[in-house]
């Protein structure tokens, strides 16, 4: 998912922490919300505008920071919550067999390295 956003993220909107990390834990706190005890891969949260977002709301928020096409997906808003989060857990539930799986994580390039936090 990082490789994905950072390909279509020209103007570096979006900064990555991984859930387990302390930065992540401190970004969280910061706005109140505490990250589960047990993270899969498959949660995204983002924190925007003072507060984190998760699963579909964190996922039109990245999308929203890409370039075009993808800014485009924000019209699935006007759906519930309840059935873009469903939608959200079928993507995330398939990614790998539609869109294959990373051998090793990214280790990001020096050029990439303020895009992460610490």
């Amino acid at each position: 998912m990082v490789r994905f956003v950072i390909a279509r993220d020209p103007h570096a909107r979006c900064r990555f922490a991984a859930l387990q990390s302390e930065a992540a834990r401190a970004a969280c706190a910061k706005v109140g919300y505490e990250l589960p005890a047990f993270n899969t891969p498959s949660t995204i949260v983002v924190i925007e505008g003072g507060r984190a977002l998760e699963r579909s709301d964190a996922a039109l928020a990245i999308a929203s920071r890409m370039s075009f096409p993808w800014p485009m997906f924000g019209v699935f808003r006007v759906l519930p919550r309840g059935l873009r989060d469903a939608l959200y857990r079928f993507v995330a539930r398939n990614r790998y067999r539609w869109f294959g799986r990373a051998e090793v994580c990214m280790v990001p390039r020096a050029e990439l390295q303020e895009r992460f936090l610490d």
